[in-house]
């Protein structure tokens, strides 16, 4: 099975120059955890909930802040063509829960999830993966750093 067959087209899309109160409020409207962030149609980053609260609302930023001040730039991504096996285990190597998807172009064409892929038959491996996903450790650790 191809990515395409599982993932979630027409995605929000944040700008850098919005605020994150304004993600904030997309993300509840769409009842998401995350937004993927663009910019002169090119996919330029990633902001998360956690993003807000860590990046944003623990280091002292208001609700003007923008989004390109605390947003991931280092963006993982499959493409709409790959496996659905193959981006399982790297999802589960890269311990992320969702993937944006772009088509060979680079065009952004939507977003995957651990959730998306469990629901349409790859459970099994889906379940491996949140076993990688949920290991100790990695960038999202629990302990202190």
């Amino acid at each position: 099975m191809r990515v395409s067959d599982c993932m979630t087209r027409g995605v929000e899309i944040a700008s850098p120059q919005e605020t994150i109160c304004d993600a904030a409020r997309m993300m509840a409207d769409c009842d998401a955890g995350a937004l993927l962030v663009g910019e002169n149609d090119r996919l330029v980053g990633v902001i998360t909930d956690r993003d807000i609260a860590i990046r944003a609302v623990a280091e002292g930023k208001g609700p003007d802040a923008k989004v390109r001040d605390v947003m991931s730039t280092e963006v993982r991504y499959c493409y709409e063509d790959d496996d659905v096996e193959e981006v399982l285990r790297n999802m589960g190597e890269l311990q992320v829960r969702r993937l944006p998807v772009l088509n060979r172009d680079k065009r952004l064409v939507g977003i995957v999830s651990l959730s998306d892929l469990a629901m349409h038959g790859a459970s099994t491996t889906a379940g491996q993966a949140l076993g990688y996903i949920a290991r100790p450790g990695g960038e999202h650790s629990q302990t202190r750093h």
